[in-house]
């Protein structure tokens, strides 16, 4: 099946920090940092900095709008950014920190328009929303050491994400704030000690340590799409196990200390639910890694069902 490519162009401030939310998710085929919006020919970063070449820093992304969706892309970058700052953004000052989204198309103009004014009504912030919605101008790529920096540099990436105050805005305005005692409610006793408290369940005693039904897992909380019957396999440990999410961008790591040893947990983005921890032992032929998840932090959606439930985003997953 031939493989379509759109572009879609967005300025979140430092763009170092645009390119991991969108990078190696499915249907993403290149994200670029550069320069764009202003009048200066191949600008350098310096000369940008100066705030006088009238560019923001920007990237640039290549996808496949039949995997990814362009609605998907903006709102994965309204949850990127402050869209109330007109003057930067978090502690980067100035116009070339601006956020902007630029349309290639008619079409991508009407969605963009219209996310803005759904996140306005929504009461989520205040004060209004300045991103601006402009054409697409001649976007530059930047210097290579720009390039990818989260993967370059990603000690450096992170002290700087969590500095200039992106990351706690980001988890304080963004996530989904779910009520504990509405969980309780809502969740078996297992699925709450496994989901809000770090929890392990038996092996070999859960739902679906050998399920083998093609379709897709879910976060039990949110919804959230986290893994997929393509990537799980037996590792004889007990609980589902799989080489890989469908979405990294769906996945939080935390380093995990507790019981004496030294683990990676694994979380859901947006409910932040425990699900389990992932282990360098996973088949080779596959990456190496091996997502141990718990059946409780999970639900299952069958292929036959994932259109009525509104998962048919994810049904190029089994073509």
């Amino acid at each position: 099946m031939a493989e379509n490519r759109e572009k879609a162009t967005f300025a979140g401030g430092c763009f170092w920090c645009m390119v991991e939310p969108f990078d190696e998710r499915p249907g993403i085929i290149e994200v670029t940092s550069g320069y764009t919006g202003g009048q200066v020919e191949n600008p350098t970063y310096e000369q940008v900095c100066t705030n006088e070449t009238g560019h923001v820093e920007a990237v640039q992304i290549t996808y496949d709008p039949s995997i990814f969706p362009y609605e998907e892309l903006v709102e994965t970058f309204w949850q990127q950014i402050d869209p109330t700052d007109p003057g930067g953004q978090f502690n980067d000052r100035g116009s070339s920190y601006q956020t902007a989204i630029f349309y290639h198309n008619e079409d991508q103009k009407r969605i963009a328009e219209d996310s803005k004014q759904k996140l306005a009504e929504s009461g989520r912030f205040s004060k209004p929303i300045v991103t601006s919605i402009l054409p697409a101008q001649t976007f530059y790529k930047a210097e290579e050491a720009h390039q990818d920096y989260y993967k370059k540099q990603p000690f450096h990436y992170q002290m700087y994400k969590k500095g200039s105050g992106r990351k706690n805005f980001i988890q304080e305005n963004w996530k989904t704030k779910y009520d504990k005692n509405e969980l309780k409610q809502k969740l078996s006793p297992e699925q709450f000690y496994v989901t809000q408290e770090k929890g392990t369940e038996r092996p070999f005693e859960n739902e679906y340590w050998d399920h083998k039904e093609e379709g897709i897992y879910v976060d039990i909380v949110s919804g959230e799409v986290l893994f997929s019957s393509k990537e799980k396999f037996d590792a004889h440990c007990g609980w589902p196990s799989f080489t890989k999410p469908v979405d990294p961008y769906r996945i939080d790591e935390d380093q995990d200390y507790s019981h004496g040893m030294i683990r990676t947990e694994v979380k859901s983005k947006d409910a932040d639910s425990h699900l389990g921890h992932v282990f360098p032992d996973g088949p080779k032929e596959h990456g190496g890694l091996r997502y141990c998840i718990n059946s409780a932090a999970l639900k299952f959606i069958p292929v036959e069902e994932m259109q009525e439930k509104g998962y048919e985003n994810y049904l190029y997953l089994f073509d």
